[in-house]
């Protein structure tokens, strides 16, 4: 009888051991904002990160720069911000120029901020290019004769500042051609290329890693003389529940195997 219970005793502290080494890993959450230009890119390396981190699981927020900004200066829960334009982050990091951070909010953690990736501003046309538009230079002259509609982004939308750079060099009055219907607009990047790939404008105004992304035709690339240059800035926040975490993620961002991610859509690193 004595070996009988002292055998069960060791099975018990068999499965016991077993149920032990079983016992779920406790994971970190990294609450990512992130443009919405970024939501290809930026999937496919969450998938790697996890497969290398099994303690870290990444959640993303994706949706235009300055509605995200919005969002985390209403309190959202939110550990690494990157932004498609540097007004957005400049907006929410204390040592920005009082003349753009003008409540002067901080919400950046110090030391944390970098310029991570370049993109670049191309107009697009739905298959087929019906109103054969080959350039930026063809397209002015087609808005000042109304004979098309374009799409771009909201003047919230850094896309859509990027568009109000464009027009403006080609001495454009933007308010003029709303009005005169030639403009329609979109909250974020991705409605501007949804109305190009529906064929529902003529052409549209996106970065080059959406139109890569929605297989759109890319009539011309802006140069930086018309609208500068496309930078992502990228930062932890100070309010992060897990900085140390978050600024694992971002410096994972700029090694080789997530930049081969990001240059196979368009972005390149910052010269």
């Amino acid at each position: 009888m004595k070996r009988i219970i002292a055998l069960l005793l060791a099975v018990v502290m068999v499965f016991a051991l077993a149920a032990c080494g079983s016992k779920p890993v406790e994971k970190t959450e990294i609450v990512v904002f992130a443009a919405a230009s970024m939501t290809e890119t930026l999937t496919q390396i969450k998938e790697m990160y996890e497969a290398e981190h099994k303690d870290v699981t990444i959640t993303f927020n994706f949706d235009s720069s300055g509605t995200l900004k919005t969002q985390i200066q209403e309190g959202a829960d939110c550990d690494l911000f990157i932004s498609a334009g540097q007004k957005q982050m400049n907006q929410l990091d204390i040592n920005a120029s009082a003349e753009v951070n003008t409540e002067g909010l901080d919400f950046v953690l110090e030391g944390s901020r970098l310029n991570l990736l370049e993109n670049k501003v191309v107009l697009v046309v739905p298959e087929g290019n019906p109103k054969g538009i080959e350039s930026f230079d063809q397209l002015a002259e087609l808005l000042k004769g109304g004979a098309i509609l374009m799409a771009m982004g909201n003047s919230d939308v850094p896309v859509g500042q990027y568009t109000q750079k464009i027009l403006a060099f080609y001495g454009l009055d933007e308010e003029a051609l709303a009005a005169a219907g030639t403009l329609t607009y979109g909250t974020n990047v991705k409605e501007v290329t949804t109305q190009v790939s529906e064929a529902s404008v003529d052409c549209g105004v996106v970065y080059c890693t959406d139109a890569f992304s929605a297989g759109l035709t890319v009539a011309d690339s802006a140069t930086a003389e018309m609208c500068g240059q496309v930078i992502y800035p990228a930062a932890v926040l100070n309010k992060s529940a897990h900085p140390e975490a978050a600024q694992a993620f971002l410096d994972y961002l700029s090694t080789d195997a997530a930049m081969a991610v990001f240059e196979n859509v368009g972005f390149s690193p910052v010269a």
